[in-house]
């Protein structure tokens, strides 16, 4: 069954808007979980606007399920990473001016760099993933690269969901059999919601985790923490 994996960064902009600790973010994590979550995502930027580097060692100190760091894998990426040793280690090819995650990994063009960037992180025990776009040519390069997993970027899905669902999760259904044929993991975020999440979930064969973080807390302002997270569940649940 595939696994919710809650994004909790727009908890930690809330928290920042004003200063101080409230919402707390730790009591955030520990609630999520309590509520059935079977994960923590979270992705640090270098300017520390919402996901600050002393959150993901508290949050390391009392997760109890799995933890996710996403990010783009320079120095004090890497530095953090390597010093917690979670659950997985996402690589997303956002530069520090980026505001969201835009894109997928140019595996072919950058495939060195993540050789290098994976085979560190392999050897101090940590599952990696890699952020990709649903273009079948960057697959293989990231079998050979030594992953353990890949993240499907769905923004094209999520846009195109409304106009087509059908021809919208074409291309991540198309790229999932070439995973699962050369035994890659599947994982899968980015502006998947209570609308568009089953659709994806039951088209993408062996998917194993999907991250939601903007659509899940901002639903949560309208129906509550608890019951958004069983609502969420419930879509991966009743395929």
């Amino acid at each position: 069954m595939c696994k919710l994996s809650v994004n909790v960064n727009k908890i930690a902009t809330i928290r920042n808007a004003r200063g101080g600790g409230v919402p707390n973010l730790v009591h955030a994590v520990k609630s999520i979980e309590k509520f059935g979550a079977e994960g923590i995502t979270i992705h640090p930027r270098p300017d520390e606007r919402h996901i600050r580097y002393t959150d993901a060692y508290e949050i390391n100190k009392i997760y109890t399920t799995e933890f996710n760091i996403e990010g783009y894998p320079n120095t004090a990426f890497l530095e953090l990473v390597g010093s917690i040793k979670p659950t997985q280690v996402t690589l997303v090819p956002d530069g520090p001016d980026v505001l969201t995650s835009n894109a997928g990994w140019d595996t072919i063009n950058q495939k060195q760099l993540l050789t290098d960037v994976v085979g560190g992180l392999k050897e101090k025990g940590i599952r990696t993933s890699i952020f990709i776009d649903p273009d079948e040519k960057y697959f293989l390069p990231a079998k050979e690269i030594g992953t353990d997993r890949i993240e499907l970027y769905t923004e094209a899905y999520a846009s195109g969901f409304s106009k087509d669902k059908e021809a919208a999760v074409k291309p991540y259904a198309e790229v999932a059999e070439i995973c699962n044929e050369l035994g890659l993991g599947i994982n899968a975020g980015h502006d998947l919601d209570l609308q568009n999440l089953k659709v994806f979930a039951e088209n993408i064969p062996g998917l194993l985790e999907v991250s939601i973080g903007h659509a899940l807390v901002s639903d949560a302002l309208y129906f509550g923490l608890e019951n958004v997270v069983n609502l969420y569940k419930r879509e991966l649940q009743s395929l």
